[in-house]
């Protein structure tokens, strides 16, 4: 039996396992550490505590209704037969001058309102000029 010891059967410590061992680790390392992603900022700007004067604090929400009535901010603006929505331009316009393309809109339909109203709403923004657009629920 191969007890590591010498002659005389003395336990001695072997080098050359532990060496190779330690080379092993080596490698290992060395192959593990050239493989990782380095990362890159993305350049994104996160908003700040306390928003700087003209810029807008909260979205424009835009509701539309079952029945096709849209609401700005939950106020109710234009008829709901009128898919021209001129009042809702010139307030979205308002909005845009004001703001510029950092103004935020989120079209909230009901589940069951019409595409078509929504189609509108959609033109609306786009005559007013508006940049940054989503969809919520409501």
């Amino acid at each position: 039996m191969a007890s590591g010891g010498g002659e005389e059967g003395e336990f001695g410590l072997q080098i050359a396992p532990l060496l190779d061992l330690l080379f092993v680790l080596l490698l290992f390392f060395m192959v593990t550490a050239s493989q990782q992603v380095k990362e890159t900022e993305l350049g994104i700007k996160l908003p700040s505590q306390g928003s700087s004067p003209g810029t807008p604090d909260t979205p424009i929400t835009l509701g539309i209704d079952v029945g096709g009535q849209v609401s700005f901010n939950q106020t109710p603006i234009d008829a709901p037969k009128n898919h021209d929505l001129p009042e809702l331009k010139q307030k979205l316009s308002d909005a845009i001058k004001q703001f510029g393309e950092k103004q935020a809109v989120i079209i909230a339909p009901n589940p069951h309102a019409l595409e078509e109203r929504v189609i509108d709403v959609l033109n609306a923004c786009s005559a007013a000029g508006v940049k940054n657009i989503s969809f919520g629920s409501s």
